[in-house]
């Protein structure tokens, strides 16, 4: 059972974070594709995890500081105008999948079932991010520019409490 909530709740920020997202072409792809890397990167901390602890300890908090700062202001530059610049599928998939990574290196740490959270995380990314999806689409008017600039404002706070 604490698998699978590990895994639910590891994939919960997708939906915070792809909800902002309205025009997005291909989401079942990206949704795809997040749930991948949402399996993925928790394989990858649960098998590097003990080689790679010192380094996460170290990096890992500045390097999503660093994604989660280009984010908010990515959204902060770009939520005045009418022209909306896309960010590659690839590259947000990665960015809201990459803090399951150092995660999963505590579970590991941790002796949680791998298979179980594994598959948990990558279902509920999937779940997760088609909801948000499917949610931005159709709320695009209503979300509008000014839950944009929030969650900007909301990144940039949290990259900056990422590194304390």
């Amino acid at each position: 059972m604490q698998g699978i909530l590990a895994g639910i709740l590891t994939s919960v920020d997708v939906m915070g974070l792809y909800v902002l997202l309205p025009t997005v072409r291909y989401r079942l792809l990206l949704s795809v594709w997040t749930a991948s890397l949402h399996m993925l990167f928790p394989l990858l901390g649960f098998e590097l995890g003990n080689y790679i602890v010192r380094f996460l300890l170290d990096w890992g908090q500045w390097i999503s500081s660093i994604l989660l700062f280009c984010i908010g202001l990515q959204l902060l530059l770009f939520s005045n105008k009418n022209e909306k610049r896309t960010i590659s599928p690839i590259l947000l998939a990665v960015t809201a999948s990459l803090d399951t990574f150092s995660v999963s290196v505590s579970f590991g740490m941790l002796n949680l079932e791998k298979t179980i959270f594994i598959m948990s995380a990558g279902a509920s990314a999937f779940i997760c991010s088609y909801v948000a999806l499917t949610i931005a689409r159709k709320n695009e008017h209503f979300l509008g520019t000014n839950l944009q600039l929030i969650a900007g404002i909301v990144f940039i706070i949290m990259s900056i409490f990422a590194v304390k």
